[in-house]
């Protein structure tokens, strides 16, 4: 397994981590996530990612059983939380970044999964009816009570990630370290182009999702739709109609062409693509499937295989590299 720093804080993260969404709680039994978890672990990954709105708390749940029954040193992994669609309820202050939400969010996820700290903690899509101070300031807060170690962004544009470090730096607060934006072979502008300047002004660390583009990057969607996948389920069939284009199934048929012909699984080119992006802290991996973590996980394995003229390839395929 590779380490890397999360940007420039001192914390360092495993190339490749696991997260929950969609899985644990919903998908796939508690025994199925435990040994997801176990695989993980045991192949060098010391991140794993979850949220209050993951099976609305459940995931946390299943996640904190597992934890408490691992017998794993507490200061051998990393675990986050996320906080802004709440965990089910919808009432007025149950949702969003006020104060109030943030702390009782935070207290909730905690409690889940039976820890005394989470070490990341996200605001898991801006909010605009909120002051940033407000936000940085409780932030701040909770890593002065030790109940968050780092907190970051998901889903935040530059902008927006600017904002919080300006405030955080004119109130002596601490800013986000760390976004976590979607970013694989067809969403690629954010990552590339938009975060380009602040990796560097204010040392952004990054632990991207959906490296497989909810799956289709595996290659199983070209011959026909196939059933019990992340896809299949009612709860994220907006991603069926963005993601099963015919252009992006051409694509996905030259990229897996050219996989073969490297000798890797296109599922393990696809990740093994974002981790060549030194930007990337971590990609996090999602599975409901021992065999599929299995693969996935020997991605930084094939690291060396994808040259710079593979490289060039794959750009000329997706025709999509931001300027």
């Amino acid at each position: 397994m590779i380490y890397n720093y999360l940007g420039k804080s001192g914390v360092q993260v495993s190339a490749l981590s696991l997260g929950s969404w969609v899985t644990f709680g919903n998908q796939i039994s508690d025994k199925t996530a435990a040994e997801l978890m176990h695989k993980a672990y045991d192949h060098g990954v010391n991140f794993f990612d979850n949220a209050e709105i993951y099976a609305n708390g459940k995931s946390e749940i299943v996640m904190g059983n597992i934890l408490k029954a691992s017998g794993w040193d507490r200061s051998s992994f990393l675990v986050s939380s996320k906080v802004y669609f709440g965990d089910g309820n919808k009432k007025p202050n149950q949702t969003g970044l006020s104060r109030k939400h943030i702390r009782e969010a935070c207290n909730a996820a905690l409690k889940r999964l039976q820890a005394e700290y989470l070490d990341l903690y996200f605001c898991h899509r801006p909010d605009r009816n909120v002051p940033m101070e407000e936000i940085v300031f409780t932030m701040t807060h909770l890593i002065e009570q030790g109940k968050i170690l780092y907190w970051g962004t998901s889903e935040w544009s530059a902008m927006e990630i600017m904002e919080a470090q300006m405030i955080a730096r004119q109130n002596h607060l601490i800013g986000p370290v760390v976004e976590q934006p979607e970013y694989n072979m067809f969403r690629r502008d954010k990552v590339e182009s938009e975060f380009s300047k602040i990796y560097h002004t204010v040392g952004l660390g990054t632990t991207i999702w959906s490296p497989l583009a909810s799956g289709i990057l595996t290659g199983k969607y070209l011959d026909e739709f196939p059933q019990n996948t992340r896809m299949s389920l009612e709860t994220v069939g907006r991603l069926k109609e963005k993601a099963l284009t015919e252009a992006k199934l051409n694509i996905i048929r030259q990229l897996d062409i050219l996989a073969k012909e490297t000798g890797i699984s296109l599922a393990r080119l696809s990740i093994a693509w974002c981790l060549k992006n030194p930007n990337v802290s971590t990609v996090i991996l999602g599975a409901s499937k021992i065999a599929q973590l299995e693969e996935t996980l020997t991605a930084t394995a094939v690291l060396p295989l994808l040259t710079e003229e593979i490289m060039l390839r794959i750009d000329e395929i997706l025709g999509n590299k931001p300027k």
